[in-house]
């Protein structure tokens, strides 16, 4: 006879609502501001991937403020900031954005917890970065376009289990055993095939000691704090950083970064348990753009006034956060989002920028593809079948009237609320939020995300 368990599950506590927050398209949808919006209902705000390679600009009160690996949270007062396990973090970087924040007046250390578990990004991987950027141009492979700031590198370096990682600062003699050996592998790399110059050890040693007695207080067993945290009932909010299409798996291959982007690797990035994912907000930018190299099947030329590739650009003041590089800019692709859709498991949609079509007379949607002669409705896997991808559209009429900074539904054009329909038909997911502009207040809430 089997024995009855009496435990319930109300005996087990509740613990918090976890939003997590990703780019439904190639990154630069305005994820800063709506982690920041978010934030308001958040305790704890958690990056899961990437580097300093990813900017996120927030525009409080008038004042704009660009960060790159602290999470958005740090804006808002007692909120405690997490970088997890699955960022690859550069020491020096970190620092001098904690000391950019602190001279406007905001109290960082406290409030920050780094993961032990963080592979450091060395002065060799920024090197190695460019290098091989600068050969691919020279022999004509053609750059993949990366901001050159080590990322590749680090995580080649992690999952060929030779990184050095946050926790090693901790212990002067292994890391200095083990940048020795990883030193001189990187040095035969530059010297012997990637035609730079080798580093040297001891400079890179005494950089990374000093910085290390800075970091040591905000290290920390992040997972495991994440845990205790939702068990105690605090609301924990993921920030993700870049796209879905610039995922190193399902992005466009291999015009990609370097990690995980999508709303799964939130789990493994940050060390807790996918049930902790209660709700994915997908932010899309209400036309499309990328920095770099790679296909783009809606883009448009940006280069003569009086175009629609121009009036994106302008209006949307579209330069890369980071590389302050010039995004190409195009119309909106629901066939693309509808594989981010898929692939994020998205419960929402915040879309952003809706203000930057006013006054177009009419606006066009990418709804499919026509690929060899055959029409498709969802973006190819293959980078090389994307660049042969030729859009279907379909069109509607634009509107005149001014969106910028509306902060009800029914005080929108009727044309740009009836896009905005459509928009949610084709996607196959609900648009619960939309941005208005840059300012935390300019934001129409339909669907609370921490009350969904």
């Amino acid at each position: 006879m089997q024995a009855t368990s009496t435990r319930t599950r109300s005996d087990a506590k509740t613990g918090g609502h976890n939003v997590v927050v990703v780019g439904t398209q190639w990154g630069d949808e305005g994820k800063g501001k709506v982690v920041d919006w978010l934030t308001d209902h958040a305790q704890a705000v958690v990056r899961f991937q990437g580097g300093h390679n990813a900017g996120h600009t927030l525009v409080i009160k008038g004042v704009k403020t660009a960060l790159q690996l602290i999470p958005s949270g740090i804006m808002r007062d007692g909120v405690k900031c997490y970088i997890g396990n699955g960022v690859v973090v550069d020491p020096t970087h970190l620092l001098s954005e904690i000391e950019r924040l602190e001279a406007i007046g905001l109290e960082v250390r406290s409030r920050l917890f780094i993961s032990e578990s963080c592979p450091l990004i060395l002065p060799f991987h920024v090197e190695v970065d460019k290098a091989r950027e600068a050969l691919r141009e020279t022999s004509g492979a053609g750059k993949i376009g990366t901001t050159g700031k080590g990322i590749g590198p680090a995580y080649e370096d992690k999952v060929a289990r030779r990184a050095l990682r946050v926790q090693d600062l901790k212990h002067p003699e292994r890391f200095e055993k083990k940048l020795r050996e990883l030193l001189e592998l990187h040095n035969f790399a530059l010297s012997g095939y990637l035609h730079s110059k080798p580093l040297e050890f001891q400079p890179i040693f005494d950089l990374a000691m000093k910085v290390a007695e800075q970091l040591k207080p905000m290290m920390a067993d992040v997972g495991y704090t994440l845990h205790k945290a939702h068990l105690d009932g605090a609301n924990i909010l993921f920030e993700g950083a870049q796209g879905t299409l610039l995922d190193i798996d399902h992005g466009t291959y291999p015009y990609v970064t370097s990690s995980n982007c999508v709303a799964g690797n939130a789990a493994a990035g940050a060390g807790v348990g996918p049930d902790q994912l209660h709700y994915i907000l997908g932010i899309t930018k209400a036309y499309t753009t990328r920095v770099g190299s790679g296909p783009f099947p809606t883009e448009l030329p940006m280069d003569e006034p009086g175009t629609v590739g121009h009036h994106l650009s302008t209006i949307g003041q579209e330069r890369g956060t980071v590389t302050g590089r010039p995004r190409r800019c195009g119309w909106l692709d629901a066939a693309l989002l509808k594989r981010s859709m898929i692939i994020n498991g998205i419960s929402g949609v915040c879309l952003t920028k809706l203000d930057v079509l006013d006054g177009l007379p009419e606006i066009k949607v990418c709804v499919g593809y026509e690929l060899h002669g055959k029409r498709i409705d969802i973006l190819p896997l293959d980078a090389d079948d994307i660049y042969a991808c030729q859009p279907i559209y379909d069109t509607f009429p634009g509107w005149t009237e001014s969106t910028f900074g509306v902060t009800e539904w029914d005080k929108l054009p009727l044309n740009a609320r009836r896009y905005l329909e459509r928009v949610e038909a084709f996607i196959g997911a609900p648009i619960d939020m939309v941005s208005t502009g840059p300012d935390r207040v300019h934001t129409i809430l339909l669907r609370h995300p921490y009350q969904a």
